[in-house]
């Protein structure tokens, strides 16, 4: 099924190729038709001049001579000299010796002189060179522009068309997240009752203990899913302690063979404004998914660093790495190279990053075979 956006840019295409193309063939219809035009204009002119010469009284060529005021025209002898010229800036022709001469050298190489022979022998002649009106060059111009202003219609349509898209997908994200939320809601409250019941029946202290956790971590996710589509309330806390709970977390569930290392250059503690849900949701899944490249051994080093306008937090394995043709590929809903998942893990960690804590997600330096470095930006 072809998807409904490149429904919309092919008609795009399409119809812009169209009107471009039914646009150049109309110009160059109308350029033709004011060439021919000007050109006779000009013989008319020079045949007015002509005739006002052998008879100053004449009305009509008169007439002729003084309307035409649009077409820029050099009179040269038949060496070229220039002896006159109408139409064209009398300011600048007297303050700039070259000016009518490079206006001469443009009107040879558009058109050929209008001659007029006064004398075969000794050879005597009037040459007329003459130039494009305003309304030609507008003319030529004009496919361009119309180009131009297809091409943003265009852009400005797709533009819209796909904000549309995004916008409906990420309501439908987050009505499936608060769906989730409100379906773990019911068993996560019946599992905290049969709890309590378990306590009250003196049960062993470590089971209840490991069943306590596992019910207490159902009501994290469940807090994290009910957040997503709805701005949370950002706290500020120490982000030092957020990363290293989360870290002591997965080092619980990794093999003996990952090593955990965390470097705050010497800082006990590092604040931020975050949402302390999102926020570990985002820690938990970079580091889930550094311990998945490194396939159960290697290191995974967290750097924290406070600079004067923001924070910065780079995650780093020793994994496998992601190759280059990967990279954009990497945060984009359903994109996984595991064979489980849903890859919807760094989709949702970028989306809580640059859309709750107006920050930035991205991958900072990945290499096949050495390993990836994330970075999380967070601005003060």
């Amino acid at each position: 099924m072809i998807h409904p956006l490149l429904n919309w840019r092919t008609l795009m295409a399409v119809l812009a190729i169209g009107i471009v193309t039914g646009t150049i063939f109309y110009s160059r219809y109308l350029t033709k038709k004011i060439q021919l035009e000007e050109k006779q204009k000009v013989e008319q002119w020079v045949a007015a001049s002509k005739a006002i010469l052998n008879s100053p009284d004449l009305t009509l060529p008169n007439l002729i001579r003084n309307e035409q005021q649009s077409i820029p025209i050099i009179e040269t002898n038949e060496k070229d000299s220039i002896s006159g010229f109408i139409n064209l800036d009398t300011a600048k022709a007297a303050n700039d010796k070259n000016y009518l001469y490079q206006k001469l050298r443009s009107f040879q190489s558009e058109h050929s002189p209008v001659v007029v022979v006064l004398s075969d022998s000794p050879y005597i002649a009037n040459r007329y060179y003459y130039g494009h009106t305003r309304l030609l060059e507008e003319v030529k111009y004009f496919p361009l522009i119309q180009l131009f202003i297809v091409a943003l219609f265009i852009f400005f349509t797709i533009y819209s068309i796909s904000v549309r898209n995004r916008a409906t997908q990420n309501q439908l994200w987050a009505g499936m997240a608060k769906e989730t939320a409100h379906q773990l809601g019911t068993p996560v409250s019946s599992l905290e009752g049969w709890v309590e019941m378990l306590k009250e029946n003196h049960t062993d202290p470590k089971i209840v203990n490991e069943i306590q956790k596992d019910v207490d971590r159902l009501k994290l996710v469940s807090d994290r899913f009910g957040k997503i589509g709805s701005k949370p309330k950002l706290e500020e806390r120490d982000l030092v302690t957020q990363v290293q709970l989360m870290v002591d977390y997965i080092r619980r569930r990794a093999t003996g063979k990952v090593h955990f290392s965390v470097d705050t250059h010497q800082q006990p503690s590092i604040m931020a404004m975050i949402s302390p849900p999102l926020f570990d949701w985002v820690i938990e899944n970079l580091l889930k998914n550094a311990l998945d490249a490194m396939e159960g051994k290697g290191e995974i080093h967290i750097d924290i660093m406070e600079e004067a306008k923001q924070t910065l937090i780079d995650l780093s394995d020793t994994g496998k790495g992601i190759a280059k043709y990967n990279i954009q590929k990497v945060f984009k809903p359903g994109f996984t190279t595991k064979k489980r998942g849903w890859g919807l893990g760094l989709s949702l960690s970028k989306r809580i990053i640059e859309q709750y804590h107006n920050g930035e997600l991205f991958i900072k330096q990945s290499e096949i075979g050495k390993g990836t470095t994330f970075r999380v930006v967070l601005r003060k």
